[in-house]
């Protein structure tokens, strides 16, 4: 397994296999890998020639100076991880000089709308963070193909619309939801959780799942009140939000319509860790 700490040596690295056209198979993570990771880099090992995945914790899509700091580093048993997969992995794990050269700040990016719900409304900044540093490891890695789990499910669409309005030449990969046994969505920030709260987080995925039934037979509404309820039977719980929302447009949805595709998108906080995730709903 190689490891660069500096994309001239990645990009020097990889030129070669750009010049004979082999297909280049990218993960961009933050580390702290879990089998969610895990099955992303399993995806990209079988589909392509090369296999690059990509550890940095990127400052600029935090708002929360705490949750950078506090965020799990854990990079030696990551990559003995990904050296239990395959030792064909090429890993970039740079420090933020290598990145943003001393500039430690978001290019600015309009995704037609999408960036403005949900995570948009409560983490100002956020996504032109994301679009900063996946547009610059796209640069630095050139990859064939990008995969990306569906827990973000709307930085995954966020992705895919900078993808489409810079015509860059990759294609976005999204990956099912990865869950522990509880089925509490797999996180690096699980790790910060007590054991008591890792336990009751559970929770989140039954009520999700609850709603779905709910869905089917009653009201937007009712199922947004219906969440809001079962949360207030959890007092460990503080529910930032229930959304539901179109998959595409992720906007909000009025009404149902049975030619449309729904889901639910949930954002809480236990133990002071702020959890995210959602469901198909339809």
């Amino acid at each position: 397994m190689l490891i660069f700490n500096k994309k001239s040596d990645l990009s020097a690295f990889l030129s070669p296999f750009i010049d004979l056209n082999k297909s280049i198979g990218f993960v961009p993570t933050m580390g702290a890998l879990h089998q969610g990771h895990l099955s992303l880099l399993e995806k990209s090992l079988a589909e392509n020639d090369i296999t690059v995945m990509s550890i940095f914790v990127n400052p600029t899509q935090f708002n929360n100076a705490e949750d950078l700091d506090k965020y799990p580093r854990s990079l030696e048993e990551d990559i003995l991880k990904m050296s239990q997969l395959s030792h064909s992995i090429l890993v970039y794990a740079p420090a933020v000089a290598d990145i943003y050269e001393g500039n430690t700040v978001s290019e600015s990016f309009e995704y037609e709308g999408l960036e403005h719900q949900m995570e948009g409304q409560h983490r100002p900044g956020h996504f032109d963070g994301v679009g900063t540093i996946v547009k610059r490891l796209f640069e630095i890695v050139s990859p064939t193909k990008a995969y990306f789990g569906e827990k973000d499910f709307q930085q995954l669409q966020i992705v895919k619309k900078l993808v489409d309005k810079l015509a860059l030449p990759v294609q976005i990969i999204g990956c099912p939801i990865y869950r522990e046994k509880s089925g509490l969505a797999m996180s690096s920030r699980n790790e910060r959780l007590s054991q008591y709260a890792r336990i009751k987080a559970a929770t989140i995925y039954e009520i999700l799942q609850q709603a779905k039934t709910n869905f089917a037979i009653h009201t937007l509404s009712e199922t947004k009140a219906f969440v809001r309820a079962e949360f207030e039977k959890h007092p460990e719980f503080e529910l930032e939000y229930f959304e539901i929302a179109n998959e595409e447009t992720l906007l909000s949805a009025s009404c149902k319509d049975a030619a449309q595709k729904y889901r639910g998108f949930i954002a809480v906080f236990i133990d002071k860790i702020r959890l995210i995730d959602n469901i198909s709903l339809n």
